[in-house]
């Protein structure tokens, strides 16, 4: 890997790639400053997380910090792209794992609302990113990136349902849709003083809205028998 990290492109955006357009391979000292960065980014923001900050929580120096990405924006960039690879192979790799769409709905949803802590972390500092591209075009390339990637595999699974368990104008609209009921949601919960404890009733919340969004609410039981 180059010290210096590179976005990916718009035009790799637009033709919705899989989540391989994120991941990055990281030697051992990458990965544990880029563990720590994500850490810090959750907890105190981007703006003041340091270089030396991550460097002293990865237990290395900030020579070495700098030896592997120069800058703090590079060693920001390559962290969220991490996670939000992390984040988008886990996503479509348990969708792809099952067949009715009414269970892939659940699926996708057991795989994005992981555990309170997990959510937190990754919600505060994907709200982080979307300030930072608001203002920065690397972290911007990176959010559109990762924008296609998820609404791409919310069309897929709504194909999936298409005119049998799913009712929808347009795929692609739908998936938007999806998307904004599930980033709604965690917004909201993330608003939540005991977060925690209404993990679980945001988790089963999201799963009834996005299957009403999607028209499956009137399906014929026996659309989902197989269901756990």
């Amino acid at each position: 890997m180059s010290a210096d990290v590179q976005p990916v492109t718009s035009q790799a955006a637009s033709d919705a790639p899989g989540h391989e357009a994120l991941i990055e391979e990281l030697v051992p000292a990458q990965e544990a400053l880029v563990r720590a960065a994500y850490r810090l980014i959750a907890s105190k923001g981007i703006e003041r997380t340091t270089l030396q900050d991550i460097a002293h929580a990865a237990g290395v120096s900030k020579a070495l910090a700098v030896y592997y990405f120069k800058t703090k924006e590079n060693l920001l960039l390559a962290t969220i792209r991490w996670v939000l690879a992390r984040v988008a192979e886990r996503m479509t790799g348990v969708v792809a794992s099952v067949e009715a769409p009414e269970q892939k709905v659940q699926a996708m949803v057991d795989a994005i609302f992981v555990d309170p802590r997990r959510n937190r972390d990754f919600y505060l500092a994907y709200t982080a990113l979307i300030g930072e591209a608001a203002r920065n075009e690397r972290f911007n390339e990176l959010n559109v990136t990762f924008r296609s990637i998820m609404n791409a595999a919310y069309a897929d699974l709504i194909r999936s349902g298409e005119g049998s368990v799913f009712v929808v104008d347009d795929v692609e609209e739908a998936a938007m849709g999806v998307r904004a009921l599930i980033d709604g949601l965690f917004l909201q919960w993330l608003e939540e003083s005991d977060w925690s404890a209404l993990h679980e009733r945001y988790k089963a919340m999201c799963a009834r809205a996005i299957l009403r969004y999607l028209g499956a609410a009137e399906a014929p039981a026996s659309s989902s028998g197989d269901a756990a």
